[in-house]
């Protein structure tokens, strides 16, 4: 509770998967439409986040805009990617980032395996 019996509100920042960083401009809007045409190649839908705040932008280690962000990692910085190569980034991405979900899911169903083992 807040002062005076209020409920207090806080800001949840909802944040996507994919980002766009940078200012706006014209190249930081192509890379988006590019981006998002990606997405659609690879039969995805998902939002498509435009970070302008430069200190957010900074915070990723990037200099020079426009840049794609996937899962908090910079993918392309400082040129506008076609569509395709996005794409063919994204896939190795996503693949990859399957692939360590996947090897969690093993760990977590041999984590009691191994314990019994060490007990034993």
């Amino acid at each position: 509770m807040g002062l005076f019996g209020k409920k207090k509100t806080e800001k949840v920042e909802v944040s996507s998967l994919v980002k766009i960083l940078g200012s706006g401009c014209a190249k930081c809007n192509t890379l988006e439409d590019n981006t998002v045409e990606a997405l659609k190649m690879l039969g995805k839908e998902m939002p498509v986040e435009h970070v302008t705040d430069f200190s957010k932008i900074a915070a990723y280690g990037v200099m020079t805009t426009p840049a794609l962000v996937y899962d908090q990692k910079v993918l392309i910085a400082g040129r506008v990617a076609k569509a395709e190569e996005i794409a063919e980034l994204l896939k190795e991405v996503m693949a990859w980032v399957v692939l360590m979900l996947q090897n969690a899911l093993v760990l977590k169903q041999l984590a009691p395996i191994m314990e019994n083992a060490a007990i034993a």
